[in-house]
């Protein structure tokens, strides 16, 4: 028996449009970004960091490829090569045994079967033998310490890169939920749009990355309000380099067509709750996690449309990966897992 655990590895992975993460014994092992640069002969350069700095700076020889779009797999091989590749660095190795790999991977709850099917196929290409999956809201309470088994109501707003899941949870089931593809990667393109249109500037996909970190807002009241922002870049008509200071109140104008689509799914949830449940959400608030909970003033932004409280998750970045992690520890006693 002691031999057989040996060859066994146990592993969950929030395989999400922006980073990849992998837990291991409860420790993160790898965080990166879910980015892979391919050289000829689709021979894998870099992933993850190494392969973001790449990002935008490459030349014929070298293509970076985000294998995610919209929570789903985009591309079959680069996906299969970053999850084997994170694997590897994830997993300690044995240097007489090739261990038998069960994981655990997160989707979004919106996933087709063909989506499911293809993160299942990339999964077992990548070398793992069992593998078993997880709808994110489920993993993100699970993450924030939520007991999604009791007879109560609990509503998970997950915003991550590719897709916001919105769902209501009791019993250890989705009670009612929606799964949109308005995002963290649709805030980067609203702030490279609104800097083409407003200022004539170009700037790239790492650079809208940054300036929703450093100046991004939901809502131009906030409390802490950052410094602007320099951003420099070439000038649309004439290619002559410009540098633009950015407020938050600017980037919270740009970003609220993208946030009252939000807005309205989260209205359109509630709709489709049962009253009994919709009691213990009023009563509880909602529980706002991923990286774009981390938009200033989101919460606050929230409130106002729904009358409702909202609760950032403590790692709001880490919180879908962390609730994968406890799946992975009780998966024969939660029957929510598929195969």
């Amino acid at each position: 028996m002691g031999l057989f655990s040996f060859l066994n590895k146990e592993i969950a992975m929030d395989l999400g449009t922006a980073n990849t993460i992998i837990i291991e014994n409860d420790k993160i092992v790898v965080d990166e970004p879910s980015i892979v640069a391919i050289g000829e002969g689709d021979k894998l350069i870099a992933l993850g960091h190494k392969a973001r700095q790449m990002h935008g700076k490459t030349h014929e020889g070298i293509r970076t490829i985000r294998p995610l779009r919209d929570g789903v797999i985009a591309d079959f091989m680069a996906a299969e090569l970053m999850i084997r590749e994170m694997i590897k660095i994830g997993t300690s190795k044995s240097n007489f045994f090739s261990p038998s790999l069960r994981l655990v991977v997160c989707i979004p709850s919106g996933s087709t079967e063909v989506e499911i099917r293809a993160v299942r196929d990339s999964s077992e290409h990548a070398g793992a033998r069992e593998v078993y999956m997880i709808y994110e809201p489920m993993a993100a309470a699970l993450g924030m310490g939520v007991d999604v088994e009791a007879p109560s109501g609990n509503m998970v707003v997950d915003i991550g890169g590719g897709t916001t899941e919105i769902a209501v949870i009791s019993l250890g089931g989705i009670v009612s939920n929606k799964s949109i593809r308005i995002a963290g990667d649709d805030f980067t393109q609203d702030i490279r749009e609104y800097m083409r249109h407003q200022h004539n500037i170009k700037i790239g996909e790492r650079t809208a990355e940054k300036i929703k970190i450093e100046v991004g807002a939901a809502t131009a009241d906030i409390d802490d309000v950052p410094d602007k922002f320099i951003v420099r870049g070439p000038h649309q008509m004439t290619a002559l380099p410009i540098e633009i200071p950015v407020s938050h109140e600017e980037i919270a104008h740009c970003l609220d067509k993208s946030i009252a689509k939000l807005e309205l799914a989260i209205i359109n949830v509630l709709e489709k709750t049962p009253p009994e449940l919709y009691a213990d959400v009023h009563q509880k608030g909602i529980y706002l996690t991923g990286g774009g909970a981390l938009l200033r003033g989101l919460d606050k932004r929230l409130n106002e449309k729904t009358n409702m409280k909202f609760h950032i998750a403590e790692d709001p970045l880490h919180a879908v990966a962390r609730g994968t992690g406890i799946a992975l520890k009780n998966i024969d006693k939660f029957r929510f897992l598929m195969r």
